[in-house]
Parts: structure tokens; C-alpha cells; sequence
């Protein structure tokens, strides 16, 4: 009991990061129509920029600034790069974000080096928020956890019950008719792609210090949120919540488990053949094949329901 307990907080936990990272993407494919192959890179950017920020002034003012600061970077990549390529296509938009990844990622190792930077847990929150059983749960857990989960209601009122949030909702489906009651849909565009960045720089910010802040965390994060967005369905937020929940606490009990697949078939009353058993791949922990499960996820959910969970536009 206390080992799926506390493992479950630790999946939902990571899974409400991952819902952090990819709910931005997924306002902004649901706006744009593009994926955003940049959008981990926001995410490595915020945490960065956070390390930066606490330095000087503290962690709490950090976790304000650093995602305002991405949010700006992100609306002026989409004001004067992504609408300049967007009459070519979203071929173009995607090889302009899939190079922007790369450019982000060197200014990342420039300023900051190629070794992990010493980002850390505030001093506050570096401490345990209850014991189950007798395994302690950290504070700042939770608190990750807190700021998803504030997030996801603060979006859910921006789209339903703000006048902003009813004219980003017309504009994804009927652009040519909100324009013409007089609202800026470019505007709107660039506000949603900078927002979608900050909600990415969000995630870095809380992040960051809970795992490694260094270069390759954009890599680390960046195919398993687009697993996220496709499971879930594209352009679907619900879908992505639940998709980023379930690849979370499936990933994280799959790490935590220390049995073969040999011992799972047992258990599961098959006594495999004695050659079967011997096999390299049969071999093989649960843990040891957990960063493929995501995968194999997306593989079975696009073979039985090809436009994701709760899908809502097509690829």
C-alpha cells in the first residue's frame, strides 16, 4: 500500500508537469495549426532563465519573471519569424521552430556551459509535506502539483468565462469572421503562441530544480510531449490532461518496478518455455523498457483511435 500510494503521487506529479508542457503546445497547435519543435526548448529556456533570476533576486520573484520573460520571446518569434513563413506553409513553420530549437540550445551552452547548473529547491520548500506510512512526500512536490493544477483552472476560466478567452475560441475555427467583427486575429495568434511559450517556461521554472537544469532537458522532455498531445488528441486540453496523467504515474510505477517480463507472465499464471525464458528481451526489468512505454502507447492508441482520446482536429 505505501509503495503504490506514494508512487501514485510521484506519477501525478510528473504528469501534471508534463500537462504544464503540453498544454501550451496544444493551445498553440489548436490556434496555429503547427507544432511547435521549439517548444521543449522554451521549456529548457525557463528553467534557465529562473536559475538566472534567483540568483540575483530570489526564486519567488523567479517564478513570475522567467515565464514572462519566454512568453516575450515566444510572441516576438511568432510576430516577426512564424508569420513571415506562414504563407509557404506549415512545412516552413515547422523547419523554422525545428531550427529554433537548435538556435535556443546553443545560446543555452554559450551563456550558461554544457554542465548541469546548480538550480535548487527553495530553501522553504526543501522539506517534507507529510509521511505515509514511512516514506516521506516532498513539500515542493506538491507544490508543483498546486501550480498545475492552478494553471489548468486559470486557462479553463481565461477560454470560458473571459471575453479574450470566447474571441481565441472563435478564432480557432472561424478566423475570417472574427476578423471581420473587428478583432486582431494576428494579435490574438501572437498572444496565444507567447502564451503557450510562458506556460512552457512555467514548467521550466518548476522543473528545472526538481530534476537537472542542463542542455539536454529539452531532448529529455520534448518527444514525450508530443506522445502527450497525440494521445491525448490534437488540440484537445482535456485529452491532454488525461493522456499526461496516465503516461505520467504509467512511466513512473514502471520505473519503480524491479520485476522481468519473465516474472510478469508468471504471475499472470503462464509458465513460459525454458528457451523462451532464456531470451535477452524476456530478460529485461520492467524498468529497464519504461522509456518505451510512452511510445508503445502512442502506437496502440493511434491504431485503435487514430485522432487520439478526446482528438478534435485532424493532424
Amino acid at each position: 500500500m505505501e509503495f503504490t500510494l506514494i508512487t501514485l503521487l510521484n506519477g501525478l506529479s510528473y504528469g501534471l508537469l508534463l500537462f504544464l508542457l503540453s498544454a501550451g503546445l496544444t493551445l498553440i497547435f489548436s490556434m496555429m495549426g503547427v507544432l511547435n519543435f521549439a517548444h521543449a526548448s522554451f521549456y529548457m529556456l525557463g528553467a534557465y532563465l529562473a536559475y538566472a533570476v534567483s540568483n540575483r533576486i530570489g526564486y519567488w520573484p523567479a517564478i513570475f519573471i522567467a515565464p514572462l520573460l519566454t512568453g516575450v520571446l515566444g510572441a516576438l518569434v511568432e510576430r516577426y519569424a512564424l508569420r513571415a513563413v506562414r504563407r509557404q506553409g506549415h512545412l516552413a513553420e515547422l523547419l523554422l521552430t525545428f531550427g529554433l530549437s537548435f538556435m535556443l540550445l546553443e545560446a543555452v551552452q554559450l551563456i550558461w556551459g554544457r554542465a548541469a547548473v546548480p538550480y535548487r529547491v527553495p530553501a522553504e520548500l526543501d522539506q517534507p509535506l507529510f509521511t505515509l506510512f514511512s516514506t516521506t512526500f516532498p513539500a515542493y512536490r506538491g507544490f508543483m502539483m498546486l501550480v498545475a493544477l492552478l494553471m489548468l483552472l486559470a486557462i479553463w476560466l481565461l477560454l470560458k468565462k473571459t471575453r479574450i478567452g470566447l474571441v481565441i475560441q472563435a478564432a480557432l475555427t472561424h478566423p475570417q469572421m472574427v476578423q471581420a467583427l473587428g478583432h486582431d486575429v494576428p494579435r490574438v495568434t501572437m498572444l496565444v503562441f507567447g502564451g503557450g511559450c510562458a506556460l512552457a517556461g512555467l514548467a521550466g521554472v518548476i522543473g528545472g530544480n526538481a530534476f537537472v537544469t542542463e542542455p539536454a532537458m529539452a531532448g529529455a522532455v520534448g518527444s514525450i510531449i508530443f506522445v502527450v498531445v497525440v494521445v491525448g488528441g490534437l488540440g484537445s486540453l482535456a485529452g491532454a490532461f488525461i493522456a499526461s496523467l496516465l503516461i505520467g504515474v504509467l512511466q513512473t510505477f514502471a520505473v519503480a518496478l524491479d520485476h522481468s517480463l519473465v516474472d510478469i507472465v508468471s504471475l499472470l499464471g503462464f509458465a513460459p518455455e525454458p528457451a523462451l525464458a532464456q531470451m535477452p528481451l524476456l530478460g529485461l526489468s520492467i524498468a529497464q523498457v519504461a522509456p518505451i512505454l510512452p511510445y508503445l502507447l502512442l502506437i496502440v492508441v493511434l491504431l485503435l483511435r487514430p485522432r487520439g482520446l478526446l482528438g478534435v482536429r485532424e493532424g
